[in-house]
């Protein structure tokens, strides 16, 4: 693609890539401040820590808000990655999943650098800015905080966040677009 750019074939406008990185940037920033709000939030007014340091090493954590009958905000740390795969309290382990998650982000900012569509431009800023919140949160806490709790029938999906939800989301836009572009480019 950057040499079809660069030779003329099919060249896209430079202005209409630079729209799509600033989309890209700004879907990031959004995610990221989204997420960040809403864990603040939730920790220090919905489920303050009772006893103890704020973080994964509260004593003793708020209760549980029943909003339905499905859907409850807790109070969750995941030592590992989306959904709490690869948990892990190994002291090294949030400094390992940071630098994992600042590559992938920056493989996909190089990867969307030349990007001429929308969509890949949203999903990718949603998935930046998601693996950066959660970033910031192992830097900070050693681990991410998570409060959204679905339940069926006394099963309880892991508890996530906002960032995890724009991560999901992102990935799949991301598949959306690579599975229909390519067709309608052929």
């Amino acid at each position: 693609m950057v040499w079809m750019m660069m030779s003329g074939e099919g060249a896209m406008p430079a202005a209409l890539v630079k729209r799509m990185r600033l989309v890209m940037a700004l879907v990031a920033v959004v995610a990221l401040v989204l997420d960040q709000v809403t864990k603040e939030w939730v920790m220090t007014v919905l489920l303050p820590c009772l006893s103890g340091p704020a973080g994964p090493g509260c004593v003793v954590v708020s209760p549980a808000i029943e909003v339905t009958g499905f859907f409850n905000l807790v109070t969750a740390w995941n030592f590992g990655v989306s959904f709490s795969m690869f948990y892990s309290q190994h002291d090294l382990m949030p400094y390992v999943l940071s630098v994992l998650a600042i590559l992938i982000s920056g493989a996909l900012l190089w990867w969307g650098r030349a990007n001429d569509r929308l969509l890949a431009a949203v999903a990718t800023g949603m998935v930046v800015g998601g693996a950066i919140g959660n970033v910031i949160d192992r830097l900070r806490y050693g681990a991410v905080a998570d409060f959204l709790d679905f339940h069926v029938a006394g099963w309880h999906w892991p508890a996530f966040n906002v960032a995890d939800c724009c991560i999901v989301v992102g990935v799949g836009l991301l598949l959306i677009d690579g599975l229909f572009s390519e067709a309608e480019r052929r």
